[in-house]
C-alpha cells in the first residue's frame, strides 16, 4: 500500500489482475491500516506470506514517496525475489524496485512499469505487456 497509489498509464492494475484470475491482498511496511481516498484499506497481506511463497507475486505502485519505509520495501522485494517471486513496479516504484535489486534505474527510466523475475528487469510498456505478466502468474 502507498498513499496516492499511482499505476499511470498502465491504469487500473487490480481489474487487470482480477481479470486475469489473480487477487491483490494489500501489504503494509507498518502495522497500521491507510485511508486512501476516504476508504480505509487494511493490509491483508504480510511479510511472512513473501518468506514463505504463499503469493505468486509481489507489486510496488507508484504513489508518495515514504522515506521511512524505503529501506522495508526493499525488503519486502529482494525477500520476493530471493523466493523467486516476481516483481511488478510501477510509476516511482520502478527506480525504488531496481535499487534494491542493484538494477541501474535509469535503464528503465522510460518505462511506466517494470517485471523484474528470474529473467532479470523488463520494462512494462503497455497493458498488453501486462496482461502478458500477469497470465505467467495466475
Amino acid at each position: 500500500m502507498r498513499r496516492s497509489m499511482d499505476f499511470g498509464p498502465l491504469g487500473d492494475v487490480e481489474q487487470l489482475m482480477q481479470y486475469e484470475g489473480i487477487s491483490m491482498a494489500p501489504i503494509s511496511t507498518g502495522d497500521a491500516s491507510m485511508s486512501v481516498g476516504g476508504v480505509t484499506v487494511l493490509p491483508t497481506a504480510r511479510m511472512s506470506d513473501i518468506e514463505d511463497g504463499s503469493m505468486a507475486g509481489l507489486i510496488i505502485p507508484g504513489g508518495a514517496a515514504d522515506s521511512a519505509a524505503e529501506e522495508k520495501v526493499a525488503n519486502m522485494i529482494t525477500t520476493a525475489r530471493a523466493n523467486g517471486m516476481t516483481v511488478l513496479a510501477f510509476g516511482e516504484g520502478v527506480a525504488q524496485a531496481a535499487r534494491a535489486m542493484d538494477i541501474d534505474p535509469a535503464t528503465l527510466a522510460d518505462a511506466p512499469g517494470a517485471v523484474i523475475d528470474s529473467e532479470g528487469a523488463t520494462p512494462l510498456m503497455t497493458r498488453e505487456q501486462l496482461s502478458l505478466v500477469a497470465q505467467t502468474l495466475g
